[in-house]
């Protein structure tokens, strides 16, 4: 999976960077071994549909019987070190 010297010429115009024949082929090896690499791991990916034992991943409820706005802010801003006209005062950052 040989990335083409031409390619990696391009990318280095890009990068506004020069590159010696020596950089560039090095690059060649380097950038095949990593698109064979995600080349193999979207193979992985096609053939593992369900998810092994132990997996972990997130499971999203469906937002149903939202709560009544506002019936929490009272507590919230007890809990908050200060606050100021309903809203939770916070240190200015710019």
């Amino acid at each position: 999976n040989m990335i083409e010297k031409k390619e990696i010429e391009e990318l280095g115009a890009l990068a506004r960077i020069k590159l010696t024949d020596k950089e560039i082929e090095g690059f060649q090896k380097e950038f095949g071994d990593i698109l064979s690499y995600i080349s193999e791991l979207s193979v992985i990916a096609r053939k593992e549909k369900e998810p092994k034992a132990g997996t972990v991943y997130n499971v999203l409820r469906e937002d149903e019987n939202p709560h009544e706005s506002g019936v929490y802010t009272d507590d919230l801003l007890q809990e908050m070190p200060q606050s100021e006209n309903g809203y939770l005062k916070v240190k200015k950052i710019l």
